[in-house]
């Protein structure tokens, strides 16, 4: 795989069953390895600056059913079954807001 110069990979989270994208996060080796162990999403807060396992404080986990790479080995498409809303703001998903009217 190929990390960012932050050590960083963009991780798309999809439901595995709808195809519904969830939510975008970000992952470093040690969150994508404690991922493919665990068989549940853990990521890297850029803001934080640590590793955190989605669910551990809402209860709402994300279980992996299956990991892709891009073409370029720089992106993951994580698809996964939600035990409840994966949005912060308790949505399913953190796609829930229409950006505006596209001209055309």
């Amino acid at each position: 795989m190929k990390f960012d110069e932050k050590g960083l990979i963009v991780a798309i989270i999809q439901d595995a069953e709808t195809g519904e994208v969830l939510m975008v996060g970000y992952m470093n080796e040690e969150s994508l390895r404690r991922t493919l162990d665990s068989g549940q999403v853990w990521f890297y807060s850029r803001s934080r600056k640590e590793l955190w396992h989605k669910g551990a404080t809402s209860g709402n986990y994300l279980n992996v059913s299956d990991i892709f790479k891009d073409c370029d080995e720089d992106a993951l498409l994580v698809k996964v079954e939600a035990t409840g809303p994966v949005c912060h703001t308790g949505n399913r998903s953190c796609f829930f807001r229409v950006l505006g009217e596209i001209a055309g």
